[in-house]
């Protein structure tokens, strides 16, 4: 795992070239070559202004395999991919990459497994060498498994104390009963305890396969370099995995809960069925989203419970696409005394939106903000190879940078309330609270 001696090295390797290091164009982002070799495919962007290439990586399928008992594997294992692998054990492996200022590291959610990759460009077949040794072959070995363990479950142990991270587990072990989609990504201390070094290397020879992998790359890099990377791949990775169904679910609709817990101010997370990302409607979800509760100084829910009313610090709403299964996810912190006014205050503008829809003005700030903000999306190199990663995933389209703003100038007023009466239901709404009340 990257820690202070991996920080000061990137400063030091990375400083020489700028302030604004790995940053792409606009215009440039949207330039996507498509590079296919091996049974692999990379999304590239190319761009030569300065000497960085930013890789990020998905395998489809995540914490949501995990088998039962055993949750956390998926995220044990991302935290030592980079611990060790080949003949270079975990400290010789970290050195290499502090020696040359490479970053990698890894993550998981429910339905994937990311990798991110940035590097120097002149060091970047040794960065591709070591991506592709954590891969296909890490090593597991018992010290640093046992410590990233100890790890993991000491952050386990702080999130207990955590109101919002509480609520919110409760919310998805409710709303998603015996599906996998309830359960902890980061497990539980008798799971986490409960994995072994077969199981981590069980996870990468059946998940870590050439089948379920997408790639994005940008910076100083070309297509043929790209191409050479992709063979080197498909010749380590084995080619098909065995990631097991998951079922589609709707989200279930529960009662209020309240978790009792030591806390000077109480979390309230709230949610109910949403759309997934394919469904035609959810780019006016997203402006209907902004709306409500989106970013910004001008989301109802901010203006009402916080603005008017003082209720909580901070309150937003975001469209959770899934696999197979979709949310309107939602959070606000606020003091104990005030949770039954809050909750009432959100449970009221749910049943306005419905009711009432968007104004005229309220679309056309929520367009201006979105299409607006987008291009900040493109100020790192690393950032727009996520995207490319992000884009792959939800099959949206090679062109889909260039048409997303477009897409949100279409919607009109009417599509945005027919979403709005069509989905927000303020009976269907799932609240957990956790605090000391």
């Amino acid at each position: 795992m990257s820690g202070l001696l991996r920080t000061l090295s990137l400063l030091i390797g990375f400083l020489f070239i700028g302030t604004f290091i790995g940053t792409v164009p606009a215009a440039a982002a949207t330039d996507v070559q498509r590079i296919a070799s091996g049974g692999l495919e990379a999304w590239l962007v190319e761009d030569h202004a300065t000497p960085v290439v930013s890789l990020s990586l998905a395998f489809r399928g995540g914490a949501a395999l995990d088998p039962p008992g055993k949750e956390g594997l998926a995220q044990l294992a991302s935290s030592m991919l980079d611990e060790g692998a080949g003949d270079l054990d975990s400290q010789s492996f970290q050195r290499r990459l502090d020696d040359l200022a490479i970053e990698l590291g890894f993550q998981v959610d429910r339905d994937a497994f990311y990798g991110h990759l940035r590097t120097l460009a002149e060091n970047r077949d040794d960065a591709f060498a070591l991506l592709r040794l954590a891969l296909s072959r890490p090593r597991f070995d018992a010290e640093p498994m046992e410590r990233m363990r100890n790890q993991l479950q000491a952050h386990l142990r702080r999130a207990e104390e955590d109101p919002r991270t509480r609520a919110q587990r409760r919310l998805f072990a409710a709303v998603f009963p015996g599906h996998p989609y309830g359960r902890p990504v980061e497990g539980t201390h008798d799971s986490l305890a409960a994995v072994t070094a077969d199981d981590l290397r069980g996870f990468v020879a059946r998940r870590l396969s050439r089948d379920a992998l997408v790639l994005g790359v940008v910076g100083d890099i070309t297509a043929t370099d790209v191409k050479a990377l992709l063979d080197a791949l498909a010749r380590d990775l084995p080619v098909a995995g065995d990631r097991p169904a998951i079922a589609d679910v709707v989200a279930a609709v529960v009662p209020e809960t309240v978790v009792t817990m030591p806390a000077r101010q109480a979390a309230v997370v709230f949610a109910q069925p949403g759309l997934k990302r394919n469904d035609p409607d959810f780019i006016a979800l997203t402006v209907v989203n902004q709306v409500l509760g989106g970013s910004g100084l001008t989301a109802r829910l901010f203006e009402e419970v916080r603005e008017k009313r003082g209720l909580a610090y901070g309150i937003y709403t975001t469209p959770l696409p899934f696999d197979h299964s979709a949310l309107i996810l939602g959070a606000a912190g606020t003091a104990n005394e005030r949770v039954g006014e809050t909750v009432a205050v959100i449970r009221d503008e749910w049943r306005r939106l419905a009711r009432e829809g968007l104004t005229e003005t309220e679309l056309a700030d929520a367009k201006r903000y979105l299409t607006g903000s987008y291009p900040l999306r493109f100020t790192a190199s690393g950032s727009i190879a996520e995207m490319l990663v992000a884009i792959q995933l939800e099959s949206l389209g090679v062109d889909y940078i260039s048409r997303r703003n477009g897409l949100i100038e279409a919607v009109t007023l009417a599509d945005a309330n027919r979403v709005a009466t069509r989905l927000f239901d303020a009976d269907r709404l799932s609240v957990v609270i956790a605090g000391g009340l």
